[in-house]
């Protein structure tokens, strides 16, 4: 190899070969489709179909004619860290202080920085499988190990105890998410509080993504902060609050990483967006509308749970919370991606393929989205019904 070459080889990163997330490829596909005038029933974007709620969008404009829009302090505006404290006052009887409160870039700047400020290269985390990508791409890409537990029906796709015991050594950090993406599915409370003890028990920093809660409709989530306040919780504006493009999300930190997390964040991005920051503080006086989104989402809920089995699909996680229905495909196909891509061109119908969320058995799996409108759902179950009649079914499937 010439010289040249080799020097350019060697400028890219190990660390920067991440694997895709293979839903973008089909959000391109919806736009392509879109764009070339042909009808798509879009079920593959993880997002609300509804705008961030009137008071946001008020404060914004308002800000826009008031304010300077500079640089804040690296952990969020006083008011708006105080607001987020209070938010877990109303939800969960919780006494947060505003001091505990980091807001960042959306939750994916919360997890960098809890990522960084609470694990070292060659530290092993655990996650479960099926799960979002970004976790294990994130922590592979600063040098972490990752240990996926293989999380199936029987546990309704969320991590155990008894697998935490399996390991032969404590890891240094276990992420867990309830309402999880992208089986929708919650830990029980008393599940949640034996895990979070195991991990103050074991040296295990855990790592709760929350950003779903809100979206429930088998009672409200548990916050691991009502059990451990070693934890890091991850939530965002993003999902039940319909803000997803303005990336304002927040960390609660426990007291000995306060200062490594603001360090961080001083570094990493000075602070979150100004403007992001000055409208979220109107978000909690949207709760009615909010909520109404939930009531939409439930009601979309139920027609796909009553719509799918009737077409063949009637192994489904059950969807507890967040806006997701994950659901065995391995009648038709072991390649989810593919069949995802023929569903798109040839009925019109955007899924997301399951090897997002799980490089190992995710070949069997999709998820739909249900956060769009009532349309979307019935014009979506209707020619993806009609599609599923005309494929033909695999001789030798998941039993």
């Amino acid at each position: 190899m010439p010289f040249e070459s080799r020097l350019l080889a060697a400028t890219v990163s190990a660390r920067s070969s991440v694997p895709p997330f293979h839903v973008i490829r089909v959000i391109d596909a919806v736009v392509a489709r879109r764009a070339a005038g042909l009808r798509v029933f879009d079920l593959s974007a993880g997002q609300p179909s509804t705008p961030a709620p009137g008071e946001v969008r008020a404060a914004a404009a308002r800000a826009l004619g008031a304010d300077k829009i500079g640089y804040t302090n690296a952990l969020g505006l006083p008011a708006l860290r105080a607001a987020i404290a209070g938010h877990y006052a109303r939800t969960y009887g919780l006494h947060v202080d505003p001091g505990a409160v980091a807001v960042t870039t959306g939750s994916s700047g919360a997890f960098l920085l809890a990522f960084l400020a609470a694990f070292d290269a060659g530290d092993t985390v655990v996650l479960a499988r099926p799960g979002y990508p970004a976790y294990r791409n994130m922590l592979n890409a600063l040098g972490c190990g990752v240990v996926e537990l293989d999380c199936r029906a029987d546990t309704r796709f969320q991590p155990t105890l008894a697998q935490l015991e399996a390991l032969d050594a404590p890891p240094a950090g276990l992420v867990i998410a309830s309402p999880a993406n992208p089986t929708g599915t919650m830990l029980p409370p008393a599940e949640l509080a034996a895990l979070a003890a195991w991990c103050d028990a074991h040296g295990t920093r855990l790592i709760s993504d929350e950003i779903y809660h809100g979206i429930t409709f088998a009672g409200a989530a548990a916050d691991a902060w009502q059990f451990s306040r070693s934890a890091l919780v991850v939530n965002s504006f993003s999902k039940y609050f319909s803000m997803t493009g303005w990336r304002i999300g927040w960390l609660l930190v426990p007291d000995e990483l306060r200062d490594p997390v603001d360090r961080l964040a001083g570094n990493f991005t000075i602070c979150p967006p100004a403007l992001s920051q000055l409208a979220a503080i109107s978000a909690f006086e949207a709760y009615d509308e909010l909520d109404a989104n939930v009531a939409r989402y439930r009601a979309n809920r139920d027609l796909l749970l009553a719509r799918l089995p009737q077409m063949g699909i009637d192994r489904i996680a059950p969807p507890d919370g967040a806006f997701y229905i994950y659901a065995d495909v391995s009648r038709w196909t072991s390649d989810s991606f593919g069949w995802a891509a023929r569903l798109l061109d040839e009925a019109g119908v955007a899924v997301a393929p399951g090897i997002d969320f799980d490089p190992v058995d995710g070949g069997s799996f999709i998820r739909m989205c249900f956060a769009g409108d009532a349309e979307t759902m019935v014009g979506a179950m209707d020619l993806m019904g009609e599609w599923l009649d005309r494929q033909p079914v695999r001789v030798s499937h998941r039993t």
